[in-house]
């Protein structure tokens, strides 16, 4: 492998240009050789703007470049295919949440990326938030008796849970490890349009949690709260976390340690993810979020869906 990697882009929609494409434009250590949309415009706006090498229409084209690794950054539909054409071609892969639309494409891209042995990132950046690694140091080995996760925004959308609450999912199981039971409601009129899901979960090393997922709120909010061994954890993504024990409470704010210039490539953990995956291609490392670990999630999410009454993963 040459010193510096050579990588490519799918995808110049929001998430791209916001969290991503800013992050590879300032990483010295690697050669940004391709960004590839489906509207060849789109990729010459975005190599233009962010110094890629060369804009590309097609998949075939991109992977012509020589690359190294590639990020899938486009809609959820499309993972498995682009996923699954890039591991075949011999690519390290970071692709964005979900992995795939159902469990049976996540499983196949799973057992591909093993079967291949390339690398397979799937992006769950909350887990890499600063606030949200310092709340994981607070519990060490442990885990909270109580988990509260919440993820709420205004509007709701098609298969809203599934797209609003992935990320309080996999954080929930990053605390608390796997479930054990799964309880839901959701209320709705057209089931492809939720207005709300919760969800009680009860995992198998004891801790209970508490999924909430709204979306007919004023505003998009995050948060965390935990309980347990005399310490409550509570986590304002993506500014600021709290832990509070029967001596003090001590809050961390971000802007004010990046002193006022924390963007949200930074505060929500997508800068500090791209760099694990670029770390754990150099060094052979396993992706802390890696498909096995990923599939789990989608799982649980799966069984959230069922358990709510709303169409699932299968």
């Amino acid at each position: 492998m040459a010193d510096k990697l050579r990588v490519g882009v799918i995808g110049t929609g929001y998430v791209s240009k916001n969290n991503f494409l800013p992050v590879l434009a300032q990483t010295e250590d690697i050669e940004f050789v391709g960004v590839m949309a489906k509207n060849y415009e789109n990729a010459v706006r975005a190599a233009k703007s962010f110094g890629a090498q060369q804009a590309v229409d097609s998949i075939e084209k991109l992977v012509d470049l020589g690359l190294d690794c590639a990020f899938v950054l486009t809609p959820k539909d499309v993972h498995a295919e682009q996923v699954s054409f890039l591991l075949q071609h011999g690519v390290d892969t970071y692709c964005e949440k979900p992995m795939a639309t159902t469990l049976r494409n996540c499983d196949e891209i799973a057992n591909l990326a093993e079967k291949t042995g390339r690398k397979l990132m799937i992006g769950f950046n909350r887990r890499y938030a600063p606030v949200v690694t310092e709340a994981k140091k607070a519990w060490g080995d442990g885990a909270p008796d109580v988990i509260i996760a919440q993820k709420n925004r205004p509007q709701t959308e098609y298969h809203a849970t599934l797209e609003n609450a992935v990320h309080m999912v996999d954080l929930m199981r990053y605390f608390c490890g796997e479930a054990k039971d799964v309880k839901a409601i959701s209320k709705y009129t057209d089931r492809d349009y939720e207005t709300f899901t919760t969800a009680q979960i009860e995992f198998e090393n004891g801790s209970s949690g508490i999924l909430i997922a709204d979306r007919s709120a004023g505003q998009w909010e995050e948060n965390l709260e935990m309980h347990g061994n005399n310490r409550t954890v509570h986590v304002h993504m993506p500014e600021s976390v709290t832990i509070v024990d029967n001596e003090q409470r001590h809050t961390t704010e971000l802007t004010p340690l990046a002193m006022g210039w924390a963007k949200s490539e930074d505060r929500l953990g997508f800068s500090f993810a791209i760099r694990h995956f670029f770390d754990c291609i150099r060094n052979n490392k396993t992706p802390m979020t890696n498909p096995q670990d990923a599939y789990k999630t989608h799982e649980l999410l799966n069984r959230i869906l069922i358990s709510a009454g709303l169409p699932g993963m299968e």
